[in-house]
């Protein structure tokens, strides 16, 4: 039996011209996932969602075989705020959020997990937890996703056992996943270039596979552990090109969905999905 022969990558694109426009621009670059956001990423408001535009967004995503494509939450929602405005910003913003992914049903939202602004890991954990368990709902279709950070100041979610304290406070346990952002890990101090084997193995341990459910695919412009978060593109950063074969070809992340988030415009964007589809290896059971 053969496994996944296509890697699923895509990048990250514009909803300013519509939901049908992403996916056009998505064909068009060779790519067959993206990612978007659902509202200006420094901003509150957010555009109407035009149902038919949605709809048909949605048959194009079927008629070409796309993998799930993935939502991000604007960089403000911080729902580990000392602010109780803040928090409360951050629940309406991701409760209205996933109420319009349901026009695009089965898909994937990220969000950075917050910061928790020197109240304590602990606490920033906790308000985290209960800011998911009071947007979550029971008929969601949409999974959403906690991505692995850098572990810049007061940050949640730069080692693996912050995001695993988070999911264990989930009531709603199977909405819920982890984006791995290898920039974001490898400036956190795992290093994915010399042991991806021991990284992935003490995910597994901490978080479980099973939980991981997209992975952003950065380079770095700093050297591992920096705690910078600045990605660089494709090949040109620390990482590097040779790291980067091994990721998307390792057994535990090659049938993932991986979204580009690296410095640039849609050609380059082209580029760098040609040059991994090359080191994209066709394996058998």
């Amino acid at each position: 039996m053969e496994q996944n022969e296509q890697l699923h990558i895509g990048c990250h694109l514009s909803s300013a011209k519509g939901y049908l426009a992403m996916g056009k621009a998505a064909l068009s670059i060779g790519a067959d996932t993206f990612q978007f956001f659902t509202r200006n990423p420094r901003g509150s408001r957010a555009k109407a969602i035009d149902p038919e535009d949605a709809q048909a967004l949605f048959r194009m995503l079927k008629e070409n075989h796309f993998a799930t494509i993935l939502a991000h939450a604007p960089y403000t929602l911080n729902p580990a705020s000392e602010n109780p405005k803040v928090r409360a910003f951050a629940l309406a913003t991701i409760a209205d959020d996933l109420q319009r992914m349901e026009y695009t049903p089965g898909q994937m939202y990220n969000f950075h997990p917050g910061s928790h602004v020197g109240q304590g890991m602990q606490t920033g954990i906790r308000l985290i937890a209960e800011a998911l368990n009071r947007t979550l709902r029971a008929e969601q279709t949409t999974t959403v996703l906690l991505e692995t950070m850098a572990g810049k100041g007061s940050e949640v979610g730069g080692r693996f056992e912050e995001l695993a304290a988070i999911l264990s406070q989930v009531e709603l346990s199977d909405k819920v996943g982890v984006c791995l952002d290898t920039c974001h890990v490898y400036d956190g101090g795992y290093d994915i270039v010399h042991d991806l084997d021991g990284v992935l193995a003490e995910f597994d341990r901490i978080v479980g596979l099973s939980r991981l459910k997209a992975v952003h695919i950065n380079d770095s412009k700093n050297p591992m552990g920096s705690h910078k978060d600045r990605h660089e593109k494709i090949g040109q950063g620390s990482i590097g090109t040779e790291a980067f074969a091994r990721i998307i070809n390792h057994p535990a992340l090659r049938e993932l969905p991986f979204y580009l988030e690296t410095p640039n415009e849609l050609p380059g964007y082209a580029e760098e999905i040609r040059l991994l589809r090359q080191q994209y290896r066709l394996r058998k059971h």
